[in-house]
């Protein structure tokens, strides 16, 4: 089984958890011995998270996609916004706020829980004073059981084998789409397959808005 940054790899974690016996939460109560509460910090790419939920889905697996109303990088009030929370729900997701602290507003399009987007150490594990999760907070934290992608680098190893083997009492699995649903081996080429990517998509959408491209 190869560690690589990419969805095959991540179908066969996917496949480890359920072969350590695993079941698949969210994040409503303390976490409970023999679950995974898969995570996805949606920075730059809502077409990556649902190709993520649809591997999932495939899987009998279910997640929590957080998502940013403050992104440079998408609009969830766009047309593709819209089908995008759609698609996940329809794919038996959650969705939840994927907030810029301080600003964490209540919004009907998400669950009670929120991610903030790079947070520092000082805000990262704080409950929220309106009674939200923050999942960063305890229960749901704990050093122990979590492991995250970020930057695509494992910072305490892929999780593959310890799910396989039954090895962790419960875990809380983040990843973020974008690093797994474009190729490179590293993160640089990664962003830059995806940067490759929202360029054909954006020739095509000044083409469909009648934009004479000549």
């Amino acid at each position: 089984m190869s560690c690589g940054f990419h969805l095959a790899h991540y179908a066969e974690i996917l496949e480890a958890a359920a072969s350590g016996g695993y079941a698949f939460a969210h994040f409503e109560g303390a976490p409970m011995e023999g679950t995974v509460l898969l995570r996805h910090d949606v920075d730059l790419s809502l077409d990556a998270a649902v190709r993520m939920a649809e591997i999932e889905h495939d899987a009998s697996a279910t997640a929590t996609y957080f998502l940013m109303t403050e992104s440079v990088f998408y609009n969830l009030d766009s047309s593709e916004g819209v089908a995008a929370i759609a698609r996940l729900r329809e794919l038996g997701h959650r969705v939840a706020l994927h907030a810029v602290y301080p600003n964490a507003p209540a919004d009907d399009r998400f669950g009670p829980v929120v991610a903030w987007h790079n947070p520092d150490p000082d805000y990262m594990r704080s409950p929220l004073a309106d009674g939200r999760i923050n999942v960063m907070q305890a229960p749901w934290f704990d050093p122990a059981t979590y492991r995250s992608d970020s930057n695509q680098h494992w910072r305490s190893g892929c999780p593959h084998a310890d799910l396989r083997d039954g090895a962790f009492p419960w875990l809380q699995l983040l990843t973020h789409p974008e690093i797994w649903a474009y190729p490179g081996e590293t993160m640089g080429q990664t962003m830059r397959a995806m940067l490759e990517a929202e360029r054909v998509r954006r020739l095509q959408q000044l083409a469909d808005d009648r934009i004479d491209l000549g």
